[in-house]
């Protein structure tokens, strides 16, 4: 088991990715299982920013779809189609993307009526192919930026 250092409340964003990262260095370098780091992450995610919904969404090549893994938040929609919803586009670009507002987004699957900002990153595998996307949801408009990106990326990164 790992103790978690908490995050100082006072700590900049760029502080308290820095910690987290070392922290999920510790997490995922014990263990070898991709489902048990993925709902660690989404467990550390929570517990350091307490965002609306935090979740992996996997790619499963026999459907063509993304099904849900672990999440930290309310019920989830299970699956989402390639390049459907931000996640959808997301798997299909290989890019993160940023939405300030799921509302105005045109191609937004609404899970729930109380997300109003998403920020979607692709998760890769050793051969640089995207078998997962991490989905986090907040319940403020505009929630995310470049920073977030840049960490969440290296985040996910652990995963390979």
């Amino acid at each position: 088991m790992h103790a978690i250092t908490p995050i100082d409340a006072s700590a900049n964003k760029s502080e308290k990715y820095e910690l987290l990262i070392k922290q999920a260095e510790a997490i995922v370098n014990s263990e070898s299982d991709l489902i048990a780091n993925m709902a660690n992450l989404t467990a550390l995610l929570k517990d350091s920013f307490n965002w609306f919904w935090i979740g992996f969404y996997r790619v499963n090549t026999g459907s063509n779809q993304l099904v849900l893994g672990p999440f930290q938040g309310p019920l989830a929609c299970t699956r989402i189609n390639h390049g459907k919803g931000v996640c959808g586009e997301v798997w299909a670009t290989g890019t993160t993307q940023i939405v300030d507002d799921v509302n105005a987004h045109p191609n937004h699957i609404a899970c729930s009526a109380l997300s109003q900002s998403e920020i979607v990153v692709p998760v890769r595998n050793e051969a640089d192919e995207i078998i997962a996307v991490l989905d986090i949801d907040s319940d403020e408009l505009a929630r995310f930026d470049e920073v977030d990106g840049k960490y969440l990326q290296q985040l996910v990164e652990l995963l390979k």
